[in-house]
C-alpha cells in the first residue's frame, strides 16, 4: 500500500510521506472511524413536540414553543441518537411561494443547532397532514409546485448536513396514494434541485399506519403505490407510524394490539426486503403499564433485529408542554421519568460497537 495514498487528501499537506511510516498513517485514519461510526448510528428517537402545536395561533411562547435546550439535553444523556422535530410549514412560510418567516427560522435554526450541539442528528418534520392551512396539497388551492418551492428552500437550509434529516410529511390522509405519490416526488426532485444528498424520509398515506400498508383503502395501497417514489440522490427510506391500541391510533391510552403492532412491523420489513428499501418508524408510543412496555419493547426489537432495512426509530412523545395526564408523554414530571423509558432504555444504553452501527445507513 502506497502511504500517501492511503492518507486523507485533507491531512496530506500536514504529512511527510518521507517521514512518516505507514503505521503512523493508518493511526490518524483510525482517528477519524468513531465520528464514522457514529455518524452511522441507527436512529434511537424521540419526538419534541411543541413547535405545531395550537394551528392557526401563532404567538410564540404562548400558542407553541421549540424544546428547551434542557430538555434536549436530558434526552441526550439517557442514550437517544436523534430528535424528531415537528412544526407548522405556514409559521416557517406564511404564504405560498413566498420568504421564510425570519423569526421562525431564527427559532428552527437554533433548535437543530442545540440538539446537534448535545450530539443527537435531527429530523426536521412539516407536521401538516398533507395540509397547508386546511388545504390538501396535490389540488389548485395547494398545488404541487408550492410543496416543492417550501422543500427546495428548506433543503438549501441544511444541505448535506449529515446530522440533518428531512422527513417529507407528517401522516398524510384523506388524499389519495397515487396522488400524495406525485406529491411527494415533487419535493424529492426540488430537494436534490438545490443541491442536497441528506437522506429523506417518505411517508405513504392513510396516516402511514405500518398496520394498513397493504390497505386499498385510499385508492391504492402504499404497498404499491409508494413504490414508486423517485428519488435521483437514492437515498430515501419509507417512513411508518405504528401505536399498539385498539385502532392503532395512539388516542385510547390502552395496548391490547401490541403484539399486532409488533406483527405490522414484521410484515413491514418483510415488503422492505422485497423491494430492496429501507424504512423509519416515525412514530409509536403507548401509555405505563408492563403490557405497554413488553409491545413497545418488542416493537423494538423487530427493528433492531433488522437493521439492515431500518435505519431506527423515533418515540412519541416528549416536550416541554406536555401534561402530567397525557398518557404517552414521557417528559419527566416532578424530576422523574416515565416508567415506558423502562421498555427503551435496554436498547438506548448499548454503545458497543454493534449498537453503533447501522448498515442500512451506510450506503
Amino acid at each position: 500500500m502506497n502511504v500517501s495514498d492511503a492518507t486523507p487528501l485533507f491531512l496530506r499537506p500536514f504529512l511527510s510521506p518521507l517521514k512518516r511510516s505507514l503505521a503512523a498513517s493508518l493511526a490518524v485514519i483510525a482517528l477519524l472511524q468513531p465520528a464514522a461510526a457514529e455518524a452511522a448510528a441507527c436512529f434511537r428517537g424521540i419526538n419534541l413536540a411543541g413547535a405545531e402545536f395550537a394551528e392557526g395561533k401563532n404567538e410564540y411562547g404562548k400558542d407553541y414553543i421549540y424544546p428547551s435546550e434542557a430538555t434536549i439535553a436530558h434526552f441526550a444523556a439517557l442514550g437517544f441518537t436523534s430528535v424528531r422535530l415537528p412544526f407548522l410549514w405556514e409559521r416557517l412560510q406564511p404564504k405560498l411561494d413566498g420568504p421564510f418567516d425570519a423569526d421562525e427560522l431564527g427559532r428552527l435554526k437554533e433548535t437543530v443547532a442545540t440538539i446537534k450541539k448535545h450530539g443527537m442528528g435531527v429530523v426536521i418534520d412539516p407536521h401538516n397532514y398533507a395540509r397547508y392551512r386546511q388545504k390538501i396539497i396535490g389540488t389548485p388551492d395547494v398545488p404541487d409546485a408550492a410543496f416543492a418551492n417550501f422543500w427546495g428552500k428548506l433543503a438549501k437550509l441544511f444541505a448535506n448536513d449529515p446530522a440533518v434529516t428531512y422527513a417529507l410529511m407528517n401522516e398524510p390522509h384523506d388524499v389519495a396514494a397515487a396522488q400524495w405519490l406525485k406529491s411527494a416526488n415533487a419535493a424529492i426532485a426540488a430537494i436534490r434541485k438545490a443541491g442536497a444528498k441528506n437522506l429523506v424520509l417518505v411517508p405513504g398515506t392513510s396516516w402511514t399506519g405500518a398496520h394498513s400498508w397493504r390497505s386499498e383503502a385510499y385508492g391504492g395501497a402504499n404497498a404499491t403505490v409508494m413504490a414508486g417514489v423517485v428519488d435521483s440522490g437514492r437515498n430515501f427510506a419509507y417512513e411508518v407510524h405504528q401505536y399498539l391500541d385498539t385502532d392503532f391510533s395512539g388516542t385510547k391510552g390502552t395496548c391490547e394490539r401490541g403484539d399486532a403492532a409488533a406483527a405490522a412491523l414484521e410484515d413491514f420489513t418483510l415488503w422492505l426486503r422485497n423491494h430492496g428499501a429501507r424504512g423509519y418508524l416515525g412514530e409509536f408510543g403507548a401509555p405505563a403499564g408492563a403490557d405497554c412496555n413488553a409491545g413497545l419493547a418488542a416493537m423494538v426489537k423487530v427493528m433492531e433485529d433488522n437493521r439492515d432495512v431500518w435505519t431506527g426509530w423515533a418515540y412519541w412523545a416528549a416536550g416541554d408542554w406536555w401534561p402530567k395526564e397525557e398518557a404517552l408523554n414521557i417528559q419527566p414530571v416532578d424530576g422523574k421519568d416515565r416508567p415506558q423509558l423502562d421498555a427503551l432504555l435496554p436498547v438506548l444504553k448499548d454503545r458497543s460497537k454493534k449498537a453503533l452501527s447501522c448498515p442500512s445507513l451506510e450506503r
